[in-house]
């Protein structure tokens, strides 16, 4: 019983579960910054590859709106809140606003870069949750890493 007593409601030191939620909610302000991004790109590319990469983008932020809200609910879950507020992920988030971008070159570059920065700091909560006995967020980092990487493979390949 005294184990129950030292845990949070899912059975994980408060300490380690708010160490956890503080990286998620980095990883939540860069999601969104880089979904705010990726739907200026759909919007505003131009050119030849108009018609791929304008699905293309549709296709990645419609799953980065998926993850938005899977990574805030898994900070409610460790029972902790969500920031919600662009200009706090102004400040917290490495992905920083993409200025207004026609270019389909550019706008895949500057997408590597963004996945680039979600793969280290998922990396950094797959630490941080194997460390706390945190099966959750393991696997949820674990799984949008696979996907991720493959990913940066794609969008490598049609740079080359």
């Amino acid at each position: 019983m005294l184990l129950m007593a030292t845990t949070n409601a899912i059975g994980l030191d408060p300490k380690q579960a708010k160490k956890l939620a503080s990286k998620l909610n980095t990883l939540l302000a860069n999601y969104s910054m880089f979904y705010q991004n990726t739907r200026g790109y759909h919007w505003n590319i131009k050119g030849k590859k108009f018609f791929e990469l304008h699905l293309k983008f549709e296709e990645l932020y419609n799953d980065l709106l998926i993850k938005v809200d899977e990574v805030a609910e898994r900070i409610l879950t460790l029972g902790f809140t969500p920031e919600h507020t662009y200009s706090a992920y102004a400040k917290t988030a490495a992905i920083k606003e993409s200025p207004k971008v026609a270019d389909g070159n550019d706008a895949v570059s500057r997408i590597l870069n963004s996945l680039k920065t979600l793969i280290i700091l998922q990396r950094e909560l797959l630490d941080l949750s194997a460390e706390a006995n945190d099966e959750g967020t393991n696997a949820l980092m674990s799984d949008y890493i696979r996907e991720q990487e493959k990913l940066v493979w794609m969008y490598t390949s049609f740079m080359n």
